[in-house]
C-alpha cells in the first residue's frame, strides 16, 4: 500500500514538473457524429481543431476554427485567442487523436464555454465524411 501511495505521489509530481495534469475532469463527448454533424449544419455548433499549425496546414476541416493548444500556456493568451469562439454554441473540439482536446475542453469550459472534446481524430473525421478545406 505505501508504494502505491508513493508511486501514486511520484506521477502527480512528474505530472506538476512537466505541466501535464495525471487527469483531467473533462470527458470525451457522448455526442455521436451523427449528432455532432446535424448541430454543425443547423449552426448550433462549431468545430475548433485545437492541432498545432503544421497540422493545420497539412489539412484541416472545412468551416473549423483553428486554437492550437500550444499557444493556450497564458490566461491572457487563452482569453485573447477565445474571443473569436461563440460562447452561445457548443464547440466540438478535435485534435489528431482525441488527447489535446480533452485539456482544451477543460480550459474552454471554465471559460463558460459549452465544450465538448471529440475521441475522433482528424483522420477519422475525414473518413466519416467531414469535409476537408480546399
Amino acid at each position: 500500500m505505501m508504494r502505491l501511495m508513493l508511486g501514486m505521489g511520484l506521477l502527480a509530481l512528474l505530472g506538476l514538473a512537466t505541466g501535464i495534469a495525471p487527469l483531467t475532469a473533462a470527458e470525451h463527448t457522448k455526442d455521436s457524429l451523427e449528432t455532432v454533424k446535424a448541430n454543425l449544419k443547423s449552426g448550433k455548433a462549431v468545430l475548433v481543431d485545437v492541432r498545432e499549425p503544421a497540422e493545420w496546414e497539412d489539412g484541416h476541416i472545412k468551416d473549423a476554427k483553428h486554437l492550437p493548444s500550444s499557444q493556450l500556456r497564458t490566461q491572457a493568451k487563452l482569453l485573447e485567442l477565445t474571443k473569436q469562439l461563440p460562447k452561445d454554441k457548443i464547440l466540438y473540439l478535435h485534435c489528431a487523436f482525441g488527447a489535446r482536446c480533452l485539456k482544451v475542453a477543460e480550459l474552454l469550459e471554465k471559460q463558460g464555454f459549452d465544450a465538448r472534446a471529440l475521441k475522433t481524430g482528424y483522420d477519422d473525421l475525414i473518413t466519416a465524411g467531414f469535409e476537408v478545406a480546399k
